[in-house]
């Protein structure tokens, strides 16, 4: 089980995330490595809106294989190359996200590993036995 932390001597978050989560008990804990917008045949989507989906639906896929779900997420890590696709990447985000407010840092970068790439996203979850 997890717990939003946002103490009334911090300003309210200035989006969709949590300014900290505890995690409580014994359970499993996921660290979900960069994720890009790469099909699963090894293909690179053009355009950020078509990067940012399919990196979420890849994070979502390891998610899922180790019996997660959004839900468990308590960290994420998002990187951008162009701080003018922000809007945009709060509409695809909320899509994956829905309700769930992890504690979130958002990095605007020169470049990602590959000039290519222009969004990046990472996580950390943690499942309760």
């Amino acid at each position: 089980m997890h717990q939003r932390i946002t103490p009334p001597s911090v300003a309210a978050p200035a989006g969709a995330y949590s300014h900290g989560i505890t995690t409580h008990g014994p359970g499993t804990c996921l660290h979900v490595a960069g994720q890009i917008g790469m099909t699963p045949d090894g293909r690179l989507l053009e355009g950020f809106d078509a990067q940012a989906d399919q990196a979420w639906k890849n994070l979502v896929a390891v998610l899922e294989a180790s019996g997660m779900d959004v839900s468990h997420i308590v960290k994420v890590t998002t990187y951008l190359t162009r701080a003018a696709d922000l809007p945009r990447l709060n509409a695809v985000r909320s899509v994956y996200l829905g309700d769930a407010r992890p504690a979130s840092t958002l990095v605007v970068v020169a470049a990602l590993a590959r000039p290519d790439w222009c969004f990046e996203v990472e996580a950390m979850a943690f499942r309760p036995d």
